[in-house]
């Protein structure tokens, strides 16, 4: 008699992960365009590093060989481009990035053969973020469900990426993302400005469009039309 057993098939298992992306918007002409890319990469070399960065071509009506063209000019800039959005899939050819839609939160399930998935218990999602202690160089901190606020400061190479408002009680010397979910209401408050970076729904600031007034003072900058405005807190 064979006692041996038989062996077990491995299941494959398969986990859903979201990433907060970069959605660029090429307008034309797009040489123009590509040339305040530049302008940011001379202010701020580090701006695109690490960052996923998703092409949203809803606006522009490029042609399948200007879009490799345009895709090919990014990655000369060291921007890699995770995903194309806003065209006709006849656009695009298997060598280019690929179509995305939706861009929205999910989850994959690994389920067990022959029983049935278990239904989560549902949970009250946290509106804010409080973080108690400083966020040092080289962290980031990324809360996309409301604001975010820090009881003290946030270093020079650090982040903090929101999806509502960001309120830091220190000095703001790295970099703020507030509304990365479209919301242009959003503000961003600190004690302190000295940031490398400040961005509202897509709209931006670096260091060098701060003004010197401002500097070392208790400061909020919001989004007016299609301006962000940066001003002393009184």
């Amino acid at each position: 008699m064979d006692a041996s057993a038989a062996p077990t098939r491995q299941l494959v298992r398969m986990r859903g992960r979201s990433y907060v992306a970069f959605v660029y918007c090429p307008a034309v002409p797009i040489a123009g365009w590509l040339e305040e890319i530049d302008a940011t990469l001379a202010r701020s070399p580090g701006f695109f590093v690490g960052r996923p960065v998703v092409l949203d071509l809803s606006t522009v009506d490029l042609s399948q060989s200007a879009i490799v063209h345009l895709v090919a000019n990014l990655e000369q800039r060291n921007i890699r481009v995770l995903g194309i959005e806003g065209v006709d899939a006849a656009h695009l050819t298997t060598n280019m990035p690929p179509l995305l839609t939706g861009g929205r939160h999910c989850v994959l399930t690994h389920l067990e053969p022959q029983k049935p998935p278990k239904k989560p218990e549902a949970k009250p999602k946290s509106t804010s973020l409080l973080l108690d202690s400083p966020v040092r160089s080289g962290q980031s901190v990324v809360f996309t469900e409301g604001d975010v606020t820090v009881l003290g400061s946030v270093g020079s190479g650090a982040e903090i990426v929101a999806g509502g408002s960001i309120h830091i009680y220190g000095a703001l010397r790295g970099r703020a993302i507030a509304g990365v979910n479209g919301n242009s209401a959003a503000r961003i408050f600190c004690q302190r400005i000295e940031a490398e970076l400040l961005a509202i729904d897509g709209y931006y600031q670096t260091a060098e469009d701060i003004g010197p007034t401002l500097r070392n003072r208790p400061a909020q900058a919001w989004i007016e039309g299609n301006i962000m405005k940066v001003t002393p807190l009184n």
